[in-house]
C-alpha cells in the first residue's frame, strides 16, 4: 500500500467509526488510539536504541 492509499484508508475508516459513535465514545475512542500511538511509537524507539546499542558493543 503507497502511503497516499494508506491515508485514505485511515481517513475512511475514521469517519466511519465517527459516524457510529456518540461524541462521548468518540472522545474516549481517539484518545485510546493517541495512547495507542504513542506507547507504540516509545516501543520502537527503544527497540532501535537497544539494537544500535548491541551492534556498537559487538563491533
Amino acid at each position: 500500500m503507497n502511503p497516499n492509499e494508506m491515508i485514505t484508508a485511515i481517513t475512511a475508516l475514521a469517519i466511519a467509526i465517527s459516524n457510529i459513535l456518540t461524541e462521548d465514545e468518540l472522545e474516549i475512542t481517539a484518545a485510546i488510539f493517541s495512547q495507542l500511538g504513542d506507547t507504540l511509537n516509545t516501543i520502537s524507539t527503544q527497540k532501535s536504541i537497544l539494537a544500535d546499542n548491541t551492534e556498537t558493543k559487538s563491533e
